[in-house]
């Protein structure tokens, strides 16, 4: 079940919401609790009911573990039995997750190397199980640190299925969300929750459904139909999906900040103007928060401190490390491999350049620099093969394929003697030049101009103007749901 449909929409979410209420009301708080539960267990099922017994087992098996190392916690004569169960609990999820994700990507490379003919599984990937295994070893290795003192299983259910974070994020933490199952004042319905957010779903349907899906089809048309591109197409292409990827991503944030404010749980924000970045270290700051957070604790930190002394170097190398880990966990093709060097390369430098040569950049060219450094390495995450980002590349930085409209020919007539060809501007992507141009310019305002989601939420005025906004976001994107498409980061 998609957030941009009309089933959840007009049907899940409202009778979820009412219901929920309704068994707090009388309080049923566990019944109401246990409905959530299983509302977030048929909606994860409504894709494939076949995904249902791994999420279920995943959720048992780390449910034990966890509940074993809380309790050997309190005895240090069981240490050597926790830290047996810690190992277990980290290869079961790495397993699971090593097993359907990448095992056909570790047979076709051997194949490949050894000149072997291992016939592929084709296994399909289970729904969100890259979200909902990061988190529970978020939670098993802060069960074996000692950080969580007691575990019931209805709230482990809820905390893993919580169905607004359930699919694509964000990875949230047990100290962020469990104290917020537990207050009482949660369990009462607070409309200026309610208000709040459904001014953010609606925000957020709008960002997916106008926006990005509006994106996709030049970006679709540039990277996977197109055999040729001119310059123009070339770099419409790429930021057409530069802008397809943030406003898909962070529209789906806001469609689920928004639907867990309804329940009065607040999620932790995954984006603050990414694109307003005027460095990598500043852009990973910015993007993907819960994803970088993750990362950093869970991983950077604890391989640097196994280094007996840190240096600036080992730092770096561990970051280098870090990012070839973020790049292979968003999917198994060596694409996701070399963007996350490349990512890690330019956080490198970008700590290089403050620590040894210490020259300030004026904050435009940061900027500039910035983003189009995240956008030609977005080309490189985009494409399904090398030839595909080899083909939009070298179109944007080739003079052999520059286009201008056909109506200019009468007053250059000339330029065709230097290789300028007067043609449809944008035919090779599906659109029409005026309208991309002007689509490109909307998203650049609104993505350097306006404020975040985060900022509406902490500022929220419930005003005319505000209701108006949410209508209309609301209105067109109900109006665009004739054909849902999904998010992206489902397929991560």
């Amino acid at each position: 079940m998609l957030f941009n449909s009309y089933a959840f929409i007009f049907a899940f979410l409202p009778a979820t919401f009412f219901v929920y209420f309704y068994l707090n009301s009388k309080r049923l708080t566990t019944a109401a609790k246990a409905w959530l539960v299983l509302t977030s267990l048929f909606f994860y099922s409504w894709w494939n009911v076949a995904y249902l017994p791994l999420i279920l087992m995943s959720i048992l098996v780390n449910y034990t573990i966890a509940n074993k190392m809380i309790k050997y916690n309190k005895s240090e004569i069981n240490l050597v039995s926790k830290k047996r169960f810690f190992q277990i609990g980290l290869f079961f999820n790495v397993g699971l997750l090593a097993y359907f994700k990448y095992m056909d990507f570790f047979i076709s490379n051997t194949n490949i190397l050894f000149n072997t003919n291992i016939e592929l599984l084709n296994l399909a990937l289970p729904l969100a199980i890259s979200f909902f295994t990061l988190q529970q070893i978020a939670f098993l290795i802060d069960s074996y640190e000692g950080l969580i003192e007691e575990n019931k299983f209805l709230t482990y259910s809820l905390f893993v299925t919580f169905f607004p974070q359930l699919i694509a994020g964000p990875i949230v933490h047990h100290k962020e969300m469990i104290p917020q199952f537990f207050s009482a004042k949660n369990k009462v319905k607070n409309y200026r929750n309610i208000a709040i957010g459904l001014f953010v779903f609606s925000l957020g349907l709008f960002k997916k459904v106008v926006v990005a899906d509006t994106f996709a089809g030049w970006a679709n048309t540039g990277f996977d139909t197109a055999t040729t591109l001119n310059l123009f197409e070339a770099w419409a292409t790429s930021l057409s999906y530069t802008f397809q990827l943030y406003f898909d991503f962070s529209g789906y944030m806001d469609m689920a900040m928004g639907a867990a404010l309804l329940f009065n749980i607040k999620l932790p924000r995954n984006f603050n103007s990414p694109y307003k970045a005027t460095g990598m270290i500043d852009y990973w700051n910015r993007w993907h928060i819960t994803l970088s957070v993750f990362i950093t604790t869970y991983i950077y930190t604890p391989i640097l401190r196994s280094f007996k002394r840190a240096s600036f170097g080992k730092a770096m190398t561990v970051t280098i490390a870090a990012f070839l880990i973020s790049g292979i966990w968003h999917g198994a093709h060596w694409m996701f491999v070399f963007w996350g060097l490349l990512h890690g390369l330019g956080v490198v430098i970008n700590h290089y350049w403050r620590k040894k040569i210490k020259i300030k950049i004026h904050k435009g060219l940061a900027w500039f620099i910035t983003f189009n450094f995240i956008n030609m390495t977005l080309v490189i995450f985009r494409a399904k093969e090398w030839d595909d980002a080899i083909k939009v590349l070298s179109a944007m930085f080739s003079l052999d394929y520059v286009v201008l409209p056909a109506r200019l020919y009468k007053y250059f007539p000339t330029l065709t003697d230097y290789g300028v060809a007067f043609d449809t501007l944008a035919k090779n992507i599906g659109g029409d030049a005026q309208n991309v141009i002007l689509a490109l310019l909307i998203a650049f305002i609104a993505v350097l101009g306006f404020e975040n989601v985060t900022y509406i939420i902490d500022n929220f005025k419930k005003t005319y103007k505000s209701i108006v906004l949410a209508g209309l976001a609301f209105f067109f994107g109900v109006l665009s749901l004739n054909a849902p498409s999904d998010f992206l980061y489902f397929n991560f």
